[in-house]
């Protein structure tokens, strides 16, 4: 395997990952950054690919204990790497399962927050790559975002929360799906390429088990600055806490 070392929080984390295969992108960074972990929450997150998110909320003192889950063995693998390499193996553990079988390996109500940056894109929009471990993180060949709420809603205690970075394109299509699953979204954040006055890039949404109907939209949130130029915020989320 041709792996890459990358590094986070001025070369303190440091990110194995496949040179060829599918890498971590902003959207781990944005939702391991915007979503609210308390320091005694018990996290999951659902695809965890390398591991990046679980990585990043133990760096920031976030969770007593994470879960990441990842049906491919591969980046399986090297998410045991990243977590045992950072130090991070008495706070996250990996197990390489398929989330849609949840209820055969875990308690239900066992969790306070679920993280899911999931598959966008449908089976019938746009080429699926021919490298398998990139068409089954961008295209919904063995999840979509109805298994990540039906995963939320048997993991997560009542009142617990589940967060997802989604295509604002596909904003409907989420917030239905989370009510017919028994979640009510509570925060939603739209996050721009920049400010020029495009169209929402991303939506960030935050949804409680068996919540009430109040939805607090939050500020916009802006990538880039400038041409190539990451915003404040955004460089904030590279910033040790």
């Amino acid at each position: 395997m041709d792996v890459t070392l990358d590094t986070m929080f001025r070369g303190r984390l440091v990110v194995r990952q496949e040179k060829g295969g599918y890498r971590f992108s902003v959207d781990a960074v944005l939702l391991a950054g915007l979503t609210g972990v308390q320091p005694e929450d018990r996290v999951v997150d659902l695809g965890t690919g390398c591991g990046i998110i679980p990585l990043i909320l133990a760096y920031r003192k976030k969770g007593r204990s994470i879960v990441g889950l990842e049906i491919q063995s591969g980046l399986a693998e090297l998410a045991e790497w990243n977590v045992s390499t950072n130090g991070f193996s008495d706070r996250i553990e990996i197990r390489n399962l398929d989330f849609r079988k949840v209820s055969e390996y875990f308690q239900p109500q066992s969790f306070d927050v679920v993280l899911s940056n999931p598959p966008y894109r449908r089976l019938e929009s746009g080429r699926i790559n021919p490298h398998p471990q990139k068409a089954l993180a961008r295209h919904e060949l063995a999840a979509s975002i109805r298994e990540v709420f039906a995963a939320g809603k048997f993991l997560l205690r009542g009142g617990g929360r589940l967060t997802v970075i989604y295509p604002a394109t596909r904003l409907g299509h989420l917030l239905v799906t989370a009510q017919q699953h028994g979640f009510s979204p509570k925060e939603l954040t739209a996050i721009y390429s920049d400010a020029s006055g495009g169209a929402a890039r991303l939506v960030c949404v935050e949804c409680r088990k068996g919540g009430g109907e109040e939805l607090q939209v939050k500020s916009p949130f802006f990538i880039y600055a400038s041409e190539g130029e990451y915003s404040a915020a955004m460089q904030a989320l590279y910033v040790e806490a």
